[in-house]
């Protein structure tokens, strides 16, 4: 009776581990779900916003189209710096410093933004022209700021993508210089081992005579003579098998 209570309650726990086990998954699913959606609809956002942006620019003149352009110009180039930053940290882990001064600076760029987006909606059109010099400047500081970082994190990158290019280059060098002097020792051994067998061969028909007092001997049979009087012909070379490397021999 014992044991088949310890078997039910056994039982019972592995189901509700399976059951746990389950639900922490859906949990899991979920969530990426629900985080893939809200990247999907904050990009939307974004790019609906800055087709905004570009039609006020281009559509009108005056604050209004002034206000846009700042904006527009703020936004990309904070993006851009964003990405190359965070994209080239995965290759280079010294831009971590990097990315800690553009979080401070987004600070000020989001301010920015969002001053900048209270003001179209101002309807003192006067006041905000007055105010356009000192806006301007500020979008040039952030603007400048996010475009130095960026282009030294591109220039660092490409200046590590040239050092390994031409370490490369002179590694490739190196083994193509000793694959050819590889292949000229092949060649070299290749001649001379057939120059050696040519020298050893009887000139063409001249025919080996019996030493004198031999006459009468009867013949040897071709396996009781010795090994130096019957030389082992060389095996046939096709014209397309390859010669063996030399460290192939060792």
């Amino acid at each position: 009776m014992e044991a088949g209570a310890l078997i039910i309650i056994f039982a019972l726990l592995v189901l509700f581990a399976f059951l746990g086990l389950g639900a922490w998954a859906t949990v899991k699913v979920v969530g990426a779900a629900k985080r893939g959606v809200d990247r999907t609809i904050t990009q939307a956002r974004r790019t609906v916003e800055d087709t905004a942006l570009k039609a006020k620019s281009f559509g009108q003149v005056g604050v209004t189209g002034a206000l846009a352009q700042l904006r527009l110009d703020l936004r990309t180039s904070m993006r851009a710096t964003q990405q190359a930053l965070y994209q080239g940290v995965q290759t280079d882990a010294s831009l971590k410093e990097s990315i800690g001064l553009f979080e401070r600076l987004s600070e000020h760029g989001h301010e920015l933004d969002d001053e900048l987006k209270r003001l179209e909606q101002e309807p003192d059109r006067g006041r905000i022209a007055g105010m356009l010099p000192d806006l301007k400047e500020r979008t040039a500081k952030i603007t400048q700021a996010a475009d130095s970082l960026r282009w030294a994190a591109r220039d660092r990158a490409r200046r590590f993508a040239q050092d390994d290019l031409s370490a490369l280059s002179a590694q490739i060098e190196v083994e193509s210089g000793a694959l050819r002097d590889w292949s000229r020792e092949s060649v070299d051994d290749l001649a001379a081992a057939a120059a050696a067998w040519d020298a050893q061969q009887p000139p063409a028909g001249h025919t080996p005579q019996p030493p004198s007092g031999t006459a009468d001997r009867a013949p040897e049979p071709p396996s009781a003579r010795p090994a130096a009087l019957n030389p082992t012909p060389a095996p046939t070379r096709h014209p397309w098998q390859k010669t063996p490397r030399p460290e192939a021999t060792t």
